[in-house]
């Protein structure tokens, strides 16, 4: 079984497991996500192992993390990147596509530095800056209207 397969098979097993153990541990799961805009207007996404296509970066925050905490934690973990500016919340989302408990806080970053690139590990296989009308074909639905939304100045979704 190649691995792509193995992952694919095994990919909704593990993420179901997670979310029951997550429902019985926790009351409420909340993320942090950053929009991570370059000069050149290009946004900053990753390509998770366990889950296809391209993302923003972020993930959950964690017991006794504040939202700025465990953004700045995950921009350095997946992308070597270091805020130097506070980031600006754009909104926060009900997650239902996860749980009935799940929410993300979406922020945007224009003022960093990458303080080397990112080396390929097991959590993150890719990453990369990309022009936002040449994103890659197999961008999230959430990352592709989270896009849309900041850039045309819309009003954020309730939804994730």
């Amino acid at each position: 079984m190649g691995v792509d397969l193995l992952r694919r098979f095994l990919e909704p097993i593990v993420r179901w497991c997670l979310h029951r153990y997550w429902y019985f541990s926790r009351g409420m799961t909340f993320g942090a996500r950053a929009l991570v805009f370059d000069g050149d207007g290009r946004v900053f996404l990753v390509k998770h192992s366990w889950m296809p296509g391209w993302h923003m970066p972020g993930g959950g925050v964690e017991k006794g993390e504040t939202l700025l905490t465990a953004l700045e934690r995950d921009l350095r973990e997946e992308g070597n990147i270091e805020v130097s500016a506070p980031p600006v919340l754009h909104a926060i989302y009900f997650n239902k596509r996860v749980s009935r408990r799940d929410h993300v806080a979406l922020y945007i970053v224009r003022e960093f530095r990458q303080i080397a690139l990112p080396k390929p590990n097991r959590e993150i296989i890719d990453h990369g800056f990309f022009a936002v009308n040449e994103l890659p074909a197999d961008t999230s639905r959430a990352t592709r209207e989270r896009i849309a939304e900041v850039l045309s100045g819309r009003p954020p979704a309730e939804l994730w």
